[in-house]
């Protein structure tokens, strides 16, 4: 019997007073302009026709009443400060809601799949919200007749959903460096090594974002409590807050004295969208984030990204063709263009005593 395969995208949607949306395409080909500086080369990129972005634009321009990009004969294309703020909205919607979106698609997908009897057999994810761990799916191609159903959750709450048993593997991130008293009881809390196994994921660097240029000139964690220094956080239970607590500890630094600590976002890429819109100077997270968003990176740790599931799980043919595709050559292909990732030593097992490579 052919099965039929479903899946769902949510989105969100700008909506005017009279009930007109803009179209998301403009947004695509705004953002492109941005980068290309040529209205000719964000056509091509965002995948439309010269005519079709050149009459996005003009619409919309004309709508507003305000220009959307300026053109010079000879100079290519750059956004208006009204194109500017519009391609900000998009991209910082898209970096704040985006994982919240893809949960509960993800959620709807799996149930209308079961009511229709076209599930394949999955692998349910619950993960760190990373760069790496969202091009996991990619892995799995259709003749492979195995789902990724990935969900993102804090690193604390997704050790504590696999130790429920709500999910097959669980992603988290840990310090390349010996643990601390207090996280190492966090961890071991939730994988116990008779229970449990591990591997690593990839390695990754995690630091602070800020604007191009640095204009503040920040370069450490004292620099964080300086009162012309805005920062903006992640959200508890997240393994980012933790390392970052973790640093300040040890740099004897008071989160009291930082401006904007109990601020948060839910992912690295809304921080560093919210460091690119000049609401806050600094952030702490990946560097892949920063590059995303052309700020500048200042790395302070490097820390190893891991799966972590029960060791029935792992003896499952579903996890089994997953770890093989991992440890193959196919996923460092998958997250070369990351930068600060590292897809070296993929696939080793971690000893759950201190969480280092076997």
């Amino acid at each position: 019997m052919h099965k039929r395969i479903i899946n769902i995208e949510a989105a969100w949607r700008f909506r005017n007073h009279l009930g007109q949306d803009i179209e998301p395409a403009l947004f695509d080909v705004l953002a492109a302009i941005a980068e290309t500086g040529k209205l000719t080369e964000a056509a091509k990129r965002a995948g439309y026709s010269y005519r079709h972005a050149w009459n996005l634009v003009h619409k919309w321009s004309d709508f507003f009443g305000v220009p959307l990009i300026d053109t010079e004969q000879g100079k290519g294309a750059s956004l208006t400060p009204l194109g500017e703020k519009l391609a900000w909205a998009a991209q910082r919607i898209r970096a704040r809601l985006g994982p919240q979106l893809d949960n509960l698609a993800a959620e709807i997908d799996l149930e209308l799949l079961r009511a229709i009897n076209a599930l394949a057999p999955g692998i349910r994810v619950h993960a760190s919200h990373g760069y790496a761990i969202a091009r996991l799916p990619e892995l799995m191609r259709p003749e492979d007749n195995v789902r990724i159903d990935l969900q993102y959750l804090g690193s604390i709450d997704a050790l504590a959903s696999l130790a429920h048993g709500n999910c097959d593997l669980c992603g988290f991130h840990v310090p390349q460096r010996p643990l601390n008293d207090v996280l190492r009881e966090r961890l071991t809390r939730y994988l116990k090594p008779r229970d449990f196994k591990a591997i690593k994921l990839v390695s990754r660097v995690q630091g602070l974002y800020v604007a191009p240029g640095n204009p503040k000139k920040i370069h450490t964690l004292t620099d964080l409590t300086r009162p012309d220094v805005r920062f903006i956080n992640r959200q508890q239970n997240s393994g980012t807050r933790f390392l970052l607590d973790l640093m300040l500890e040890e740099a004897k630094v008071s989160p009291a004295k930082i401006h904007g600590y109990e601020s948060v976002e839910f992912t690295h890429a809304a921080v560093a969208a919210f460091i690119a819109s000049g609401m806050a100077d600094v952030g702490f997270g990946v560097q892949a984030a920063a590059s995303q968003f052309n700020l500048e990176f200042i790395p302070l740790a490097h820390e190893n990204y891991c799966l972590a599931g029960a060791k029935t799980t792992w003896e499952t043919p579903a996890v089994q063709l997953l770890l093989e595709k991992i440890c193959s050559p196919e996923f460092p292909e998958l997250i070369a263009n990351l930068p600060g990732y590292d897809a070296t030593g993929a696939g080793d097992w971690l000893n759950l005593k201190d969480f280092s490579l076997n």
